[in-house]
């Protein structure tokens, strides 16, 4: 796969090219949005990962301008500003997938590969539905019947993985893993605290469960 870093920082953007490369990847890295722009203009990439903010041309120029240009490759924004309104303001220039500083670099990689897969197969998710369970990628928004549901950040990526494998049963090590071993810890009462901190939410719609601890086996 042609993955094109556009990231000003030095240091992160070596670390970027040397971990996708071990991945198996191939990496071309543009120092800021004017340089990225060029080179995205070349053609022949699979996913864009970009920086937000970079001098002369910053991330959202940059994809506000392929974008204009016919360009659908998948973008992934990388950023150290994470509100809501930043995240929106970055997915509706254009970008697919946006992900806040600090990173694990596992979901780095993760990320970008799923970007490719639905590349292949002609549809980017923003809504995950599961049920009458409905969340939005991009508002961070989740309702259940129409009821508005609040979580905390970390017990929003907990329920997008859980959404993301309904029908499956979940282990705590699965989600340990998935988050790069940073957003949640391998303890089994931290999952458990946030499990139980996350289900009372999803289902107090309804007064019914959207999924459900399974003994031995993890969530379901």
């Amino acid at each position: 796969m042609r993955i094109l870093v556009v990231e000003d920082d030095a240091e992160a953007a070596a670390a970027m090219v040397r971990g996708l490369s071990e991945a198996g990847h191939d990496v071309t890295h543009a120092v800021d949005g004017a340089f990225g722009l060029l080179e995205a203009q070349k053609g022949g990439y699979d996913v864009y990962v970009v920086d937000r903010m970079m001098p002369r041309l910053d991330g959202v120029g940059m994809v506000e301008t392929v974008r204009k240009e016919g360009d659908h490759t998948p973008v992934l924004f990388l950023s150290a500003l994470g509100e809501v309104e930043d995240r929106v303001t970055g997915l509706k220039a254009g970008a697919d997938d946006y992900l806040v500083k600090p990173y694990a670099f596992a979901e780095l990689i993760a990320r970008v590969e799923a970007l490719a897969r639905r590349r292949e197969t002609g549809s980017v998710a923003t809504v995950l539905k599961v049920g009458d369970l409905e969340m939005n990628l991009i508002s961070r928004e989740v309702t259940r019947a129409g009821s508005d549901i609040d979580l905390q950040p970390r017990e929003f990526q907990l329920l997008e993985f859980l959404m993301r494998h309904a029908g499956q049963s979940v282990t705590r090590t699965m989600l340990w893993r998935r988050s790069g071993n940073t957003i949640l810890t391998p303890r089994p009462t931290s999952l458990t605290c946030t499990s139980a901190a996350c289900a009372p939410k999803s289902t107090r719609a309804l007064k019914r469960p959207c999924y459900k601890p399974c003994a031995g086996r993890g969530i379901a």
